[in-house]
């Protein structure tokens, strides 16, 4: 069901994508141009989430650590 899916998919996309760039192509081709988009633009996008993540955890680090400044000057070091 999956690989039925991905192929389906990758049509739809492949599709999408010869319109937007105007290149005639014929069905196979525009099929493997979305399964292969999907597989690279899936990788891009994990790669760019555990990259954020990261960036993420880091600013979510550093506004912790305000907040605990900010807290122990205001409430606990009068």
């Amino acid at each position: 069901m999956a690989v039925a899916l991905l192929i389906i998919v990758g049509a739809a996309a492949g599709f999408t994508a010869t319109r937007i760039m105007r290149v005639d192509t014929n069905m196979v081709v525009t099929v493997a141009v979305g399964v292969l988009g999907a597989l690279i633009g899936g990788l891009m996008l994990r790669a760019l989430v555990t990259v954020s993540g990261v960036a993420f955890g880091f600013v979510g680090a550093v506004l912790g650590a305000v907040f605990l400044i900010w807290f122990w000057q205001t409430f606990v070091r009068k």
